[in-house]
């Protein structure tokens, strides 16, 4: 299929201030560009949601300009929005409201489109300028509280968000879940000898590392202090147990190195393989006794709850 992509930078600040063009496109339920414009400042200022969003004008854009799908890109943000089936002939707008980044914006559908219509979609857009704004705000806050602030990963609340799901969907499809828990052996003396900012160092420079290892799938959480959730999808016993060790073995031969000096790591894991009767916190509970296991044997290992 081929696509032609028409393209334009849409200043909303300037949008706001087209007047409605006077003819009607053939949309898919009649409705004015004044009509259109209330219903959308309206509609749109009634969730901070960016998929709410964007559905909404999806929706009612429609009774304006008849097309088939809309996808709303933000790559700063990291947010795409898909809504509709794509279509062989698009059109794109890239937002900006005072110099601020909204996004960008593309609607396609079978047929081109006429410079009424993209009138038509240009008089319309101003609308989104606010809830877009609110919506991405909204959407970096929510991300920031599920984000640990030093590694950059997920924190415990995230985690729980996923680990939930993530057995929620093993159990429906009836497949493997493992998880691995994950402790810097002595970490407390790294801070004591070198320092909390080194400490700090070590803990980014381990995430890093241990986000190597794993699939694009697989999820790794800030726990708690110097321990890691690593939560492995789809995977059995066996290839969660070759994961845990690749991690150890990858630790082993890392030097951090800060200022002038040279600091080791390792780690001890603790792994566990969701169970039929396992709920989120019994499978933490036995993830975390494993580690303990290994801990007390001597660190530097991995250890699998029975």
């Amino acid at each position: 299929m081929h696509t032609r992509l028409q393209s334009n930078v849409i200043s909303l600040a300037n949008a706001a201030k087209q007047p409605p063009s006077s003819a009607q496109a053939t949309p898919l339920i009649a409705m004015s560009h004044e009509e259109v414009r209330l219903l959308l400042a309206n509609q749109l200022q009634s969730t901070l949601v960016l998929e709410e969003i964007l559905a909404l004008f999806f929706k009612i854009s429609q009774r304006l300009v008849s097309y088939q799908s809309l996808t709303f890109t933000h790559k700063a943000q990291d947010v795409v929005i898909e809504l509709g089936a794509v279509h062989s002939y698009a059109i794109n707008y890239t937002l900006n409201y005072q110099q601020e980044d909204l996004g960008s914006i593309t609607f396609t559908r079978n047929k081109e489109f006429s410079e009424q219509e993209l009138a038509d979609f240009e008089s319309i857009m101003c609308s989104l300028v606010f809830p877009l704004r609110n919506g991405l705000l909204y959407a970096a806050t929510l991300k920031n509280a599920l984000r640990d602030p030093l590694t950059g990963i997920g924190n415990r609340s995230a985690m729980q968000q996923t680990l939930q799901r993530d057995i929620h969907t093993a159990v429906r499809h009836q497949q493997p879940l493992s998880v691995l828990m994950i402790d810097i052996d002595h970490f407390k003396r790294i801070n004591d000898k070198y320092g909390h900012s080194a400490g700090d160092y070590v803990l980014t420079q381990v995430t890093q590392h241990i986000q190597q290892q794993l699939r694009t799938t697989d999820a790794l959480f800030r726990y708690g202090g110097e321990e890691f959730l690593a939560v492995l999808p789809n995977t059995a016993k066996q290839y969660a147990i070759l994961v845990a060790q690749r991690i150890l073995d990858h630790l082993t031969q890392l030097t951090i190195q800060v200022e002038q000096q040279h600091i080791k790591v390792t780690a001890s894991i603790g792994c566990a393989i969701l169970a039929d009767k396992d709920t989120m916190d019994s499978l933490l509970q036995r993830s975390d006794r494993a580690l303990y296991k290994a801990k007390n044997n001597g660190r530097n290992q991995v250890q699998v709850a029975p």
